[in-house]
Parts: structure tokens; C-alpha cells; sequence
């Protein structure tokens, strides 16, 4: 029984920051099996599958590691007439890690944290923003969004955030 035991106690323990970066690369290929980001040009895209939501993809920035977007429904917050909800993302293929870095047009980090948080506040708010983007990759997977479903839209045909 204690050889049991002592070789659990022997297994290696994932601190919170490991938590975190293994959260950053199980996005990273969520996001790549789905929409593939690093394959698109700059620009907006709309994926619609058969009675579901438009969902919106918007490439802002695609460098040769990295690619900035935004992923939204195709819907508006009464209150504010922004996309809600909107995640604004930042993969690193090299490192194959994809971060939020803030939720919704309006509200940085900074809105909700305020301008000094502490670092445990910090990092809390980004394991609960990773978090919901790992469920909602999911989510958009098994309603059938993909990268099969995607179409390249002119930049006049959307509305602007």
C-alpha cells in the first residue's frame, strides 16, 4: 500500500501558470481545427452554419508567427450596438498558443480590472477569459462552424464593430 502511495506523491504537480499555458495551446488547437486562422488574408469572414447564429471571424492583423482576430456572433448588444459576445484573440504559431486578450470592444482588461490590478487579480481575470474561450470553441464545434462554413466577405458588406 505505502509503494502506492508514495508514487502518487511522486507525480509532478501543474501549477496555476502551467494550468494557464496548457490552456493557451489546447485554444491554439481548437482554433486551428476550426477556423484555421493562419491560413486566412487579412479581413472579414462570416460562418453560417444551417440554422445556427452568423458567426463573425475578423483577421486584423496576420504576421508571419502571429495573427490578431476577432470572433463574434453576428449580433448587437442593445445597450452598447457592439458585437457581444467578441473575443479578441492572439495566436503565436510558433509557440502554438492562443490568448484572449480582452472580451467585447469596450471592455479592456483595464475597464474591469481597473488600472493597477494586482498580478492574482490579473491572472485570475485571464484563466476566466481563456476559460470561456476554450467552452465556446467547443460549443461553436459541435454546431458545426468550421472553416468548411467560412466565406470572405467585402469590407462594406459588415456593419462596423
Amino acid at each position: 500500500m505505502s509503494a502506492v502511495l508514495s508514487r502518487i506523491e511522486r507525480l509532478p504537480k501543474l501549477s496555476r501558470l502551467g494550468w494557464l499555458m496548457g490552456l493557451y495551446a489546447e485554444n491554439h488547437r481548437k482554433l486551428e481545427r476550426l477556423l484555421a486562422p493562419a491560413g486566412l488574408a487579412e479581413g472579414q469572414y462570416l460562418c453560417i452554419p444551417a440554422g445556427r447564429l452568423p458567426l463573425r471571424l475578423e483577421i486584423i492583423c496576420q504576421h508571419r508567427f502571429t495573427t490578431e482576430l476577432a470572433l463574434s456572433y453576428g449580433m448587437r448588444d442593445a445597450v452598447h450596438g457592439m458585437s457581444d459576445p467578441a473575443a479578441h484573440i492572439r495566436c503565436y504559431h510558433d509557440a502554438r498558443q492562443a490568448e484572449v486578450t480582452h472580451f467585447h470592444v469596450s471592455r479592456r482588461w483595464q475597464d474591469v480590472l481597473g488600472l493597477a490590478p494586482s498580478p492574482q487579480e490579473m491572472f485570475d481575470h485571464r484563466l476566466r477569459m481563456n476559460t470561456f474561450l476554450s467552452k465556446w470553441l467547443d460549443y461553436l464545434h459541435e454546431q458545426g462552424y468550421g472553416k468548411h462554413a467560412l466565406q470572405a466577405l467585402a469590407t462594406e458588406a459588415l456593419p462596423k464593430r
